[in-house]
């Protein structure tokens, strides 16, 4: 039995989910009301894998995400100001303004970055880890992924090499149930995706990914494994998301009564109720989280609009960034 969290490390947590929730709720608003452009994926519903997985690792271990990024971009320690400002395409964000929603990347808090390319990361993830042993560094790389992407041959191809040279990553399957519109059960060939690291030689453990404290163990868990056994780990947290694959999808492949009951296991509630129970934390002060988070996030959105015509990029501009000026 893992050893709950203690009042201090329990609302850091909780801080952390309420940020990661606030924060895509606030990205949904913009986009529908037009102040934000193209596309983006949210992983509200998916707070609790945000929030078990970053905390939980040595500060220098590396993540390598996917287009559904903003919850583990945040939890790595980015700048909401910075992302948000990517998102609006500004010279101050993440990539310069040229990356959006789905290609955030943040060096400095050891976030290799993250792709549009389904599962594509996962090879960029095992040949950071190949690296890593070169270095003879004691630090890993998370290589996450999705349900969908688990299908992919580049996931599997990393897997068996991570297996055959002993890399130190940790393969992470967010499994929410859909790849897209396409149901899980009807698209993955085993009930769960942690059996397939049997097949590659690789260990692999299946946790409730809505619940913050397993999430964060099950990580510790497998990180230290990593470390001491000098072999890869296959971990799938399953969870679900709230909201639609992308910011256009009505979410018609699934009953209103399947959200509803996942809508009951929300991970905000589950910890906050949790930490109400064990006295710390009161109704007020849960209130009292929201607000400041929200008016936080509500007033640097406010400012990087108002400062858009001097940090929006031209094009001569964007040529430097990305190819070095050579246009």
């Amino acid at each position: 039995m893992a050893v709950e969290f203690d009042r201090e490390r329990g609302l850091a947590l909780l801080s952390l989910m309420i940020r990661s929730r606030i924060f895509e709720q606030k990205i949904e608003a913009l986009f529908s009301s037009h102040e934000m452009h193209g596309t983006t994926h949210l992983a509200i519903g998916q707070e609790a894998v945000h929030a078990g997985v970053s905390p939980a690792l040595d500060p220098a271990d590396w993540i390598m995400t996917t287009h559904r990024c903003h919850g583990h971009t945040l939890a790595k320690g980015a700048s909401i100001e910075a992302m948000l400002a990517e998102f609006f395409g500004l010279s101050s964000g993440l990539a310069k303004g040229l990356g959006g929603s789905m290609h955030l990347i943040d060096l400095d808090n050891h976030n290799a970055g993250s792709s549009a390319v389904v599962g594509s990361g996962v090879g960029l993830a095992t040949g950071m880890a190949l690296q890593l042993k070169r270095m003879d560094s004691e630090n890993l790389v998370v290589a996450f992924f999705g349900d969908g992407a688990s299908n992919r041959g580049i996931v599997h191809e990393s897997m068996n090499m991570a297996s055959i040279w002993d890399l130190p990553v940790l393969f992470l399957c967010e499994h929410n149930l859909y790849g897209m519109s396409s149901c899980a059960e009807e698209m993955v060939s085993v009930d769960s995706i942690a059996q397939r690291g049997s097949s590659y030689g690789i260990e692999g453990k299946s946790v409730d990914g809505n619940d913050v404290e397993i999430v964060y163990h099950a990580v510790q868990d497998a990180a230290n494994f990593i470390r001491k056994k000098k072999r890869p780990f296959l971990l799938e947290v399953r969870t679900y998301r709230f909201s639609g694959h992308s910011k256009n999808d009505k979410r018609l492949y699934r009953t209103r009564e399947e959200e509803e009951a996942w809508s009951k296991r929300d991970p905000l509630k589950l910890f906050s109720d949790r930490l109400i129970k064990r006295g710390h934390l009161t109704a007020d002060v849960y209130e009292q989280m929201q607000k400041v988070e929200q008016d936080a996030i509500d007033q640097i959105a406010e400012q990087l609009i108002q400062q858009r015509n001097e940090l929006s990029i031209e094009e001569a501009s964007a040529f430097v960034y990305s190819d070095g000026g050579q246009r």
